[in-house]
């Protein structure tokens, strides 16, 4: 008889809003105010019971398995409820790595939220948001999925907001498989700190879901650092906001993509378009989505 197994869709994320506050707390971390989509590039996870637990990544990755996020996760969850986290986990990467859009931080809270369900947990038990907090700032967000403002270290939900569902964005990455990772973002940084943009403003757009107050707000106090690591993103960055169409563009998190928020689909195609041929840039066609990961079968 065939094992159960889940299929699940994972998706990235754009930052609207990212402020990083500077000097550390006590804890040694950055107080970080962040307001997330997702977005529909996804990575697909699925998941099956196993005798031990055993993750795979397509395309490989370069570091043990151990280290990487999905099997921490997992790890995390057998911990948290007492159980054996035995599954066979396999990953088919879609979503960049260190270019700021969240792939290992979906996929984790793909594997919580696959495990809570083969396990048949309530998906409100407090452990649940504990293990995404252990993991990684960005993984409690993808548990939610929608609009959302997280605080503390950018991984304490604050407050969801509603989708702006459907609406196009540009990708665009500078050439460079190494990207920027958050360190590496953060000790710019921390090397010459810049004050946040004014979080209110945003909050207040969202509220009223101000869709051209919600483009003026966007912000990424993180983003002249992330261009002091590989300058091509400051760029890119200024490429894409002289386009046609754009609302608002910005860089996704620490980088190293650069997003434009665009007025029609048909700009953000041609924005895409004349990345690739013109320039050899990555670039991708995306919508912001309304949830995080979703089990596409299982």
């Amino acid at each position: 008889m065939a094992r159960p197994f889940l299929l699940i869709s994972a998706p990235a994320k754009i930052n609207l809003y990212l402020g990083v506050h500077p000097g550390k707390e006590e804890d040694g971390y950055h107080r970080v105010d962040t307001v997330m989509t997702t977005i529909d590039l996804t990575d697909t996870v699925e998941i099956a019971p196993a005798d031990e637990l055993f993750v795979r990544v397509t395309p490989a990755q370069d570091f043990p398995m151990e280290q990487n996020t999905a099997y921490r996760a997992a790890r995390a969850m057998g911990d948290a409820f007492g159980r054996q986290a035995n599954f066979t986990i396999l990953i088919d990467k879609h979503i960049p790595v260190r270019a700021g859009l969240g792939g290992p931080s979906t996929d984790a809270a793909a594997v919580i939220l696959g495990i809570a369900h083969l396990w048949d947990l309530d998906p409100l038990d407090p452990r649940i948001e504990q293990v995404a907090q252990g993991i990684g700032a960005d993984v409690p967000f993808f548990l939610h999925g929608s609009i959302a403002w997280l605080a503390q270290r950018g991984d304490t939900l604050q407050e969801l907001f509603a989708p702006l569902t459907a609406t196009p964005v540009a990708l665009v990455r500078p050439p460079g498989e190494a990207g920027v990772t958050s360190q590496e973002a953060y000790a710019a940084f921390d090397k010459n700190p810049t004050a946040p943009a004014d979080l209110g403003q945003m909050l207040q757009a969202l509220r009223a879901h101000d869709e051209a107050s919600i483009m003026q707000a966007v912000a990424n106090n993180l983003a002249p650092a992330a261009a002091e690591v590989l300058p091509s993103i400051a760029q890119v960055l200024s490429w894409m906001r002289a386009q046609p169409g754009v609302r608002a563009a910005d860089v996704c998190g620490s980088g190293s993509t650069v997003f434009a928020i665009c007025k029609t689909q048909r700009d953000a195609e041609a924005m895409v378009s004349a990345a690739q041929n013109e320039h050899g840039w990555w670039a991708k066609v995306a919508k912001m989505e309304k949830t995080g990961p979703v089990i596409l079968h299982g």
